[in-house]
């Protein structure tokens, strides 16, 4: 039996996750668990980087993202779903690491100066913020992960991790892989207004909508503002509703035919999509309506997650301080 590749994915705790989380990297992540050896990360420590003033909803959300997981279809008998901070050599990998890696490595990663022109107003100048991408190299090497699912805006954090692997390996004798990228194909997920999909735009739908809810917020959809009547030919390539579907690969010629044709209005098409949506997340929002009501299963997932978690991040340390002559005498 051929060996399986090693996976390591992570998510930040920000809450609920919505329809955009699933397609763009969830959906995924339930697929890859038939080819590889899966560990899923809920990464609290990187939600520090930006949101360490008010720590107050960290459990909440660990909560949240792992229900929305669970009901998405991530299996714990097939996956290690655990959460970063339970597994501490994390930490001491990312000292490790940090010691050899050359600060012009982590300064032209883009993500820094990128982050501070969005927040701009909050203070993030600091030194975990600069030195996170190094901490995402600790959660990937730690499990000697082969393979990480990215899309191509994470290919430069990858890019550093495979250096640092690198580096650790020439200095001290090869310890990690190499981790390659799978690049993920992520669908453009439009929120509700058109803008991207995003929280803090209140424009989502999320997994934990009831349907009848998922049917109002689809309702709420911008659409071709030129188009007053039903009989007036649409413009699918500026509607929100046509985006849904093409981010859904459903029903595209069609769709596309009878919006330009004028067969059907836009409150009608929307109608039809808002069953669309509905229909494919019933099944998660009732699985989610199960877990919410089971609190001791929860945290026997994590629990267990954890303990697998840091048997392979022990050994993965104890290699490393061996290499590195820091046994002791």
């Amino acid at each position: 039996m051929a060996v399986k590749g090693r996976i390591l994915s992570g998510m930040r705790p920000t809450g609920r996750l919505h329809l955009g989380n699933w397609l763009g990297a969830l959906s995924n992540w339930v697929r890859l668990q038939d080819e590889f050896e899966c560990f899923y990360c809920i990464v609290d420590w990187h939600a520090l980087a930006t949101d360490y003033e008010d720590t107050s909803r960290v459990p909440e959300r660990i909560r949240e993202v792992l229900i929305d997981w669970l009901s998405a279809g991530l299996d714990p008998e097939r996956s290690v779903l655990f959460v970063q901070s339970d597994v501490k050599e994390h930490a001491e990998l990312h000292l490790l690491l940090s010691m050899l890696t050359p600060l012009s490595w982590v300064e032209r990663v883009p993500t820094f100066k990128e982050q501070l022109r969005q927040l701009e107003g909050r203070e993030i100048a600091t030194y975990g913020m600069l030195g996170y991408p190094v901490l995402q190299t600790a959660d990937i090497l730690a499990y000697r992960a082969d393979t990480v699912p990215v899309g191509e805006d994470q290919l430069p954090h990858l890019e550093l991790a495979r250096e640092i692997a690198r580096r650790f390996n020439h200095l001290y004798g090869t310890v990690f892989p190499e981790p390659q990228g799978r690049l993920t194909e992520i669908p453009l997920v439009p929120g509700t207004d058109g803008r991207k999909m995003s929280k803090s735009y209140g424009n989502t739908i999320e997994l934990a909508d009831a349907p009848d809810e998922v049917r109002r917020k689809v309702q709420q959809m911008v659409t071709d503002p030129q188009r007053i009547r039903k009989s007036d030919p649409g413009r699918p390539e500026i509607c929100t509703v046509y985006a849904f579907y093409k981010a859904l690969a459903q029903r595209l010629p069609e769709v596309e035919e009878r919006c330009r044709g004028a067969r059907i209005g836009c409150v009608g098409c929307k109608k039809e999509l808002g069953e669309v949506l509905s229909s494919l997340l019933e099944p998660v929002y009732h699985r989610r309506r199960e877990l919410e009501n089971n609190p001791g299963v929860l945290r026997e997932i994590l629990r267990e997650g954890s303990r697998k978690a840091g048997e392979v991040a022990r050994a993965t340390l104890e290699e490393c301080r061996r290499a590195m002559n820091l046994c002791g005498i």
